[in-house]
């Protein structure tokens, strides 16, 4: 087993989650805080949009069982990843679509995720940034509050904008990586 980390943000962290759950091959996924320059922020203060942070998932995944390549195109395929500072009805640079890479290797990879996206859908490009600086700030992952892990395993089952949202986030997964999704 090689096992590998990720960080994405695509809108709401409650739906990039929901979706990373299904994926065989993913071990792990935390909900958090990423791109601000706040320590430690609360749901709130990134709400709020005056922290410079995105909502986030943290990836664990076994890199035999699905590549890092498959994890970036996921994420690509099941937000709107041509939305500024949005997705649906999020709106702010809470909300941003970013990938954030943890080495050299998966910045390329990234780049090469956003190339492949814009190839398959022109006319209709990606925003999504490329973030986090070495020793910045803006590249510390801050694991969010207890209840927004795995939010739709729970409360989010009864959460009328997750029962709106994240089934058709399904759904593109199951449609486009059918060999990826468990169940």
């Amino acid at each position: 087993m090689a096992v590998e980390q990720a960080i994405v943000a695509g809108g709401c962290f409650w739906c990039t989650e929901a979706v990373f759950k299904d994926v065989i091959g993913v071990s792990g996924v935390e909900s958090g805080y990423i791109g601000g320059t706040v320590a430690d922020p609360t749901y709130k203060q990134v709400c709020s949009g005056s922290t410079g942070h995105a909502e986030g998932v943290k990836l664990t995944f076994d890199t035999e069982v699905v590549t890092l390549p498959e994890i970036y195109d996921m994420f690509m395929g099941t937000h709107d990843p041509s939305q500024l500072n949005r997705q649906g009805n999020d709106v702010g640079t809470q909300y941003r679509s970013a990938i954030f890479p943890l080495s050299d290797e998966q910045r390329a990879e990234a780049e090469a995720a956003i190339a492949r996206w814009n190839a398959e859908h022109a006319g209709s490009e990606a925003v999504t940034t490329i973030e986090g600086l070495d020793g910045d700030i803006r590249a510390t992952w801050y694991p969010a509050e207890d209840y927004h892990q795995e939010y739709w395993a729970g409360e989010g089952q009864r959460n009328p904008y997750c029962l709106a949202v994240i089934p058709p986030k399904l759904m593109k997964l199951r449609k486009s990586f059918a060999g990826k999704v468990k169940g």
